[in-house]
């Protein structure tokens, strides 16, 4: 078993196994968090779902008011006028074939690619590179878009959203922020990303979605979070 610290432990101790208020939690993992770098805030949401069946799966984007917290590197594919927008609005790479090459080779130091309709045939045969580490180009997270919207889709993009998926345990993780932010910016983003994922029920899962929601910054332990007071959190 892990050896921690003895703030960690204090931060543990905190937690404990009990229910906390968004607030409260928000406030105690921004106090207990002493590292040397500013941690992440997360959330990580455990689900009824199971993600072996085509009508229980999800994948949805939820816009974060206040971004991430780090820089969001995009890559277009996208040609003419719809290239030339999305350098205009910040994109770091425009797809060619070096680009194309180095991606088969395993290249991927980007973190949304978003592409022209017309563009998607080309870039097929890199879905099993992209596939794997969730940068497929899709229309149902918005990063598939018409290249009249090009520009406002890099710039939504690098404000900052979060691809709301289940992995294979059928969990949802979320950055929600850093330590950095202000507790109302945390939970503002939170309030984004909870009802984003109470909105996107499969219809495939009978009963309650979510079964455990836990905040934790990126060294910290994890605070259980109360689902009524993250509901009234939504519909503040």
């Amino acid at each position: 078993m892990a050896k921690h610290g003895k703030r960690y432990n204090e931060a543990a101790a905190a937690a404990g196994l009990d229910d906390h208020a968004p607030e409260a939690a928000v406030k105690l993992a921004k106090e207990f968090s002493k590292t040397k770098f500013e941690e992440a805030v997360e959330l990580h949401v455990a689900t009824s779902a199971d993600p072996r069946h085509s009508d229980q799966q999800m994948r949805e984007v939820a816009e974060l008011p206040h971004g991430t917290g780090k820089n969001v590197r995009v890559l277009v594919f996208a040609q003419g006028d719809a290239a030339r927008a999305a350098t205009d609005a910040g994109a770091e790479f425009v797809a060619d074939d070096e680009i194309v090459k180095k991606i088969e080779g395993g290249w991927s130091e980007f973190d949304v690619a978003i592409a022209t309709p017309d563009q998607m045939g080309k870039i097929g045969k890199l879905g099993r590179y992209l596939g794997r580490k969730g940068l497929m180009p899709n229309p149902r997270t918005g990063t598939v878009v018409q290249p009249d919207r090009m520009g406002a889709a890099v710039e939504s993009s690098k404000k900052g959203r979060a691809e709301i998926r289940l992995d294979r345990g059928a969990n949802i993780h979320v950055r929600i922020g850093t330590v950095g932010f202000d507790e109302k910016q945390i939970l503002d983003n939170l309030s984004s990303v909870y009802s984003t994922i109470l909105r996107a029920k499969p219809e495939g899962v009978k009963g309650a979605l979510v079964k455990k929601v836990t905040l934790c910054t990126t060294m910290g332990p994890s605070f259980h979070l109360d689902q009524s007071a993250l509901e009234a959190l939504t519909q503040a």
